[in-house]
């Protein structure tokens, strides 16, 4: 359980030098941790389902443009509990998640600029569709193997 902690929280086993004190600001305990990123990701969840039923009303499309986006982003920071806000950010621009997290990050963008400035529905709701792609894709990275078995997935499927 520690090797997961330490893991997951960027800890390291050696004595920290000030960078690493620096890096790691995070005086949360490990329980405290866990809420936070509990409540953070079953929010961002509420949000997004509130987001989709406001898809129905009339015009609603603002509100589920808006909803849907915050409830991923809320998503997305709840793992800031578990591994601080700067290890996340390391992590989310390495080279094997940069190209999801540019998509995903330009996509939040474009979801509001389509909702608010554009007013328009279709795009509002493409734009969370390569959201939702993004942010899956973006996830699974943290699953080993996991993007490669979905590759040879398609491939059957496709061939």
């Amino acid at each position: 359980m520690d090797k997961l902690k330490r893991a997951l929280s960027g800890d390291e086993v050696e004595e920290q030098g000030i960078t690493s004190q620096i890096r790691d600001v995070s005086t949360l305990s490990w329980s405290t941790r866990i809420r936070g990123f509990i409540i953070c990701f079953v929010l961002g969840f509420v949000f997004s389902i509130i987001g989709s039923a406001c898809l129905f009303l009339k015009n609603g499309f603002i509100l589920f443009g808006v909803f849907y986006t915050i409830g991923n982003v809320t998503a997305l920071a709840s793992t800031c509990f578990l591994m601080g806000p700067l290890n996340q950010l390391k992590k989310m621009f390495a080279s094997t998640r940069i190209i999801a997290t540019i998509i995903m990050l330009v996509s939040l963008v474009l979801t509001l600029c389509a909702a608010f400035w554009w007013k328009n529905i279709g795009l509002t709701i493409l734009f969370c569709i390569i959201q939702f792609l993004a942010m899956t894709w973006y996830s699974i990275s943290y699953i080993p193997y996991a993007r490669d078995a979905i590759k040879k997935c398609f491939d059957s499927c496709i061939s």
